[in-house]
C-alpha cells in the first residue's frame, strides 16, 4: 500500500514537473494595452498640456510625454524611454498629443511585457524547485522506508541465520507483523521453532540411548565378571597344564569384553567433543555486540568493555553469551546485571540474575551433558546448553564458572587475552 502511495505522489510530481517545463519553454505572448486606460491617459495629457508639472496619473500605466523636438515634458517614473527610437526598440506605445487639432507632442507609453515575463519565470523556475524538492523529501522518506522495512529485517535474518547455524535455537526471531515482510520472516520463526523441537526430541532419543548403554554395560558386565570368577577358580584348582591355559584365555577374553563394553559407555559422552571451535584474535569492541545480541530482551545494562585483544571464536562465544542469557530468560526471568573487568590474563563477564540460584548440591554437575536443575519444572530443554558453553569455553583456553551470587545464578565467562597464549 505504501509503495503505491509513493509511485502514485512520484509520478504527480512528474506531472506537474512536466506541466512547468512546457509553461517555461512556450514562447510568449504580448500582453494587450488596456485601451481604456491608454485613451484615459491620452485624454489627461491633453487636457493638462500647458500645465503638465501638476499632472497626477489617473491610472496604473508608466509614460513619458516629449514635445516635437524631443524634450521630456513629463514622466511618471525614471527609466522610460524618453526618445522615439529608444521607444521603438523597446517597442513602447507613441501616439500623437493634439491640442486645438494640431499635433504639438509625443506620448510613449511604457511595455512592460519584458517585466511581466520576468516576473512569471521566476514564479516558474521557483515553482520547479519547490516540485524537485518535494520529490528528493518523498524520495528520501521512501528510502528510509525501504531501509525500515526491508533491509533491516534482512538484516536481522541474517543474524538469526548465523544462531541457527550454531546451534542456538532459543532466541526468537524478532518480527514486525505489520511489515511488507512479516509473514516471511515469521515463517523462518516457525522453522526455528520446528527444530528446535527436533533438537530436543534427539536430545531425548541420545538421553535414552544413554540409559540403555548404561543398562547393557551393567546387565553385560555381570555375566562377565561370573564367567571371569569362575574361571580364575577353575584355573587354581585345575592341575591340568593346557586347562589352565584355557583358562587363561577365557580370563583375557572377559577382561577385553569388559574394556570393550566401558569404551561403549564412554563414546556417547565423547560425541559433542567434534564440534569446531576456532579460536583466534578478536578485537575487545566486539564483545559489547555479542552481548548486546544476546540479550534480546533487554533485561540487562551493558557496560563498557576494556580495549584489549581476546583469543576466541566470535561464533562461539556468541553462542555462550546466547546460552546464558536465554537460560536466565526461561528460569529467573528477571533483571540481569553484567559486569566487564580484566582479571588474571583474561576478560572477565560476569552475568548474574535475580532468580535465587540453583541447589547447591546440583552445582558441581550443572554443566554434565543432559543435566539439568532441579527448577527446571516443565520448562523445556535439552540439558546441552552449559555442557556446550564450557566446552566451547576451554577449547578457548577460557573457562566457564557457576556459583549462586547474593541474589541469584552468577556465571563467570573468562576469555583469555591473546598476549598471555
Amino acid at each position: 500500500m505504501k509503495s503505491h502511495t509513493f509511485f502514485s505522489a512520484v509520478i504527480v510530481l512528474f506531472l506537474i514537473e512536466l506541466t512547468v517545463f512546457i509553461l517555461y519553454i512556450l514562447p510568449k505572448t504580448e500582453n494587450e494595452q488596456d485601451t481604456v486606460a491608454v485613451n484615459e491617459v491620452v485624454q489627461t495629457v491633453q487636457d493638462n498640456w500647458k500645465h503638465l508639472d501638476s499632472l497626477t496619473n489617473p491610472t496604473a500605466l508608466d509614460y513619458v510625454v516629449i514635445d516635437l523636438e524631443g524634450t521630456v515634458l513629463y514622466k511618471t517614473k525614471s527609466g522610460l524611454s524618453e526618445n522615439l527610437n529608444m521607444a521603438i526598440r523597446h517597442k513602447d506605445t507613441i501616439l500623437d498629443v493634439q491640442a486645438n487639432g494640431t499635433t504639438v507632442g509625443k506620448l510613449i507609453i511604457y511595455n512592460n511585457d519584458r517585466l511581466i515575463y520576468q516576473s512569471e519565470k521566476q514564479t516558474v523556475i521557483f515553482a520547479f524547485i519547490a516540485v524537485i524538492f518535494l520529490q528528493f523529501v518523498i524520495c528520501a522518506g521512501f528510502f528510509f522506508y525501504m531501509r525500515r522495512a526491508i533491509i533491516q529485517p534482512f538484516h536481522k535474518l541474517k543474524e538469526f541465520a548465523k544462531r541457527v547455524a550454531s546451534g542456538n535455537l532459543d532466541i526468537p526471531l524478532e518480527m514486525d507483523r505489520q511489515n511488507v515482510f512479516g509473514a516471511f520472516t515469521e515463517s523462518f520463526d516457525i522453522m526455528r521453532c520446528e527444530l528446535k523441537k527436533a533438537k530436543i526430541a534427539e536430545a531425548k532419543a541420545n538421553e535414552s540411548k544413554k540409559e540403555l548403554v548404561a543398562k547393557l554395560s551393567h546387565d553385560i558386565k555381570t555375566p562377565i565378571a561370573s564367567i571371569k570368577a569362575a574361571s580364575e577358580v577353575g584355573a587354581a584348582l585345575s592341575s591340568d597344564k593346557k586347562n589352565r591355559k584355557n583358562y587363561g584365555q577365557i580370563i583375557q577374553k572377559a577382561d577385553q569384553i569388559n574394556t570393550l563394553v566401558t569404551n561403549l559407555f564412554s563414546a556417547t559422552l565423547e560425541e559433542l567433543q567434534e564440534l569446531p571451535v576456532k579460536p583466534s584474535n578478536l578485537k575487545s569492541g566486539e564483545l559489547r555486540t555479542l552481548l548486546e545480541n544476546a540479550d534480546y530482551l533487554h533485561r540487562a545494562v551493558i557496560p563498557s568493555v576494556p580495549d584489549c585483544l581476546l583469543f576466541a571464536d566470535r561464533l562461539r562465544l556468541q553462542q555462550v553469551f546466547d546460552n546464558v542469557f536465554a537460560n536466565s530468560y526461561k528460569y529467573a526471568n528477571t533483571p540481569i546485571d553484567v559486569t566487564v573487568l580484566t582479571k588474571e590474563r583474561c576478560l572477565t563477564v560476569i552475568i548474574e540474575d535475580y532468580g535465587g540460584g540453583i541447589n547447591e548440591a546440583e552445582l558441581p554437575f550443572i554443566k554434565e551433558k543432559f543435566r539439568r536443575g532441579s527448577n527446571t519444572k516443565n520448562i523445556e530443554g535439552a540439558g546441552l546448553g552449559l555442557y556446550i558453553s564450557d566446552y566451547c569455553m576451554r577449547e578457548m583456553k577460557g573457562r566457564l564458572d557457576m556459583e549462586n551470587g547474593s541474589a541469584g545464578l552468577r556465571v563467570t565467562i573468562a576469555i583469555a587475552l591473546s598476549e598471555w597464549i
